[in-house]
């Protein structure tokens, strides 16, 4: 899909101002149903983990995702639980709830997320200041320091419209090299503060997770050099990189935008999550939200999406399974 890029700033503009992040609205969507992580009243930004179960013994959890514990998983207490942070953007900030129930679910695990819509990985930098959307408590290494996480887990669309003030107005359309040197220099600072973090804490370093995103239909190339950027720096620090992105690609070409993909056989298994169940496709966005994968409305308040979206849950899945997998 090709636009012009007087279209892709309007665009960007349009996701990004809004804070990008799903919302109840008026409009058709799938209900979500008792039990369904999408059921949950909070809409903060920051979840804490549930208490030790060494503490206290701790009844399974209740709040079971969409599709929640996996047949092949097998109890989650007989692995170790790992403690995960969930840092990132809007498309953090809408799966985030998914993601903290899958990971309980099927891992065991103690999970605290804290991201904020339009920020990129400066904003999660330590000396940031008043340039910065994310609060000092919310930084990547205070939270490090604070938690001494397993895996910190970061999901970054790529901001390439300018919208944080710490990217100084460096934008992907009028500066490509320029925004793409930053962004593997802010990559390389945030995962050394990230280190820097642990050891101050005097803790294991935790693995950080990239998350690689799906593809862009206005910049394809874009997002493209940004999951590049990740892998790099995955592999000059031995962390992890989630190809998260692929699950919401065709399988015929990885960086090709769609609206709806085939049903997977989860989603045809449960049915709300094939939206078209007489074609068996499923929708992945909203008619004219190209980045967001929740099939709720946006808001200007950002929260968790609140409803059922199978976009957001193959994305949760494969971040999973990513940490399953060492």
């Amino acid at each position: 899909m090709r636009r012009t890029w007087g279209v892709g700033l309007l665009l960007g503009a349009a996701l990004l101002a809004g804070c990008g992040d799903p919302g109840s609205g008026n409009e058709a969507a799938p209900p979500p149903s008792p039990g369904d992580a999408a059921n949950s009243p909070s809409q903060t930004a920051r979840q804490r983990p549930e208490a030790d179960p060494r503490d206290k013994p701790k009844a399974p959890d209740s709040r079971a995702a969409p599709g929640g514990t996996s047949d092949r998983d097998g109890p989650a207490r007989k692995r170790p639980r790992p403690t995960v942070l969930y840092l990132g953007d809007s498309l953090a900030m809408e799966n985030q709830d998914v993601l903290g129930t899958l990971l309980r679910d099927q891992l065991g695990a103690r999970y605290t997320s804290a991201p904020y819509s339009g920020t990129t990985l400066c904003d999660y930098l330590e000396g940031t200041g008043e340039d910065s959307l994310v609060p000092d408590k919310d930084k990547a290494a205070t939270l490090v320091r604070e938690l001494r996480p397993d895996y910190v887990v970061l999901q970054f669309w790529g901001n390439a419209w300018g919208y944080t003030p710490c990217m100084k107005g460096i934008t992907y359309d009028k500066a490509r090299d320029t925004y793409l040197s930053r962004y593997a220099a802010d990559a390389r600072r945030l995962a050394g503060q990230i280190t820097d973090a642990a050891r101050d804490a005097g803790g294991k370093r935790p693995k950080v997770v990239w998350v690689s995103q799906g593809p862009d239909p206005i910049t394809p190339d874009r997002v493209r050099q940004v999951n590049g950027i990740y892998r790099q720096q995955a592999a000059a620090t031995g962390d992890l990189v989630s190809d998260a992105g692929k699950s919401v690609s065709p399988s015929s070409d990885r960086y090709t935008w769609v609206e709806k993909l085939p049903c997977t056989a989860y989603e045809r298994a449960h049915p709300a999550y094939c939206t078209e169940r007489e074609n068996g496709r499923t929708a992945l966005h909203r008619p004219k939200d190209y980045l967001h994968f929740c099939l709720a409305p946006t808001t200007a308040k950002s929260r968790p999406c609140p409803v059922r979206s199978p976009g957001i849950r193959r994305i949760a899945q494969a971040v999973t399974d990513t940490i399953r997998a060492p």
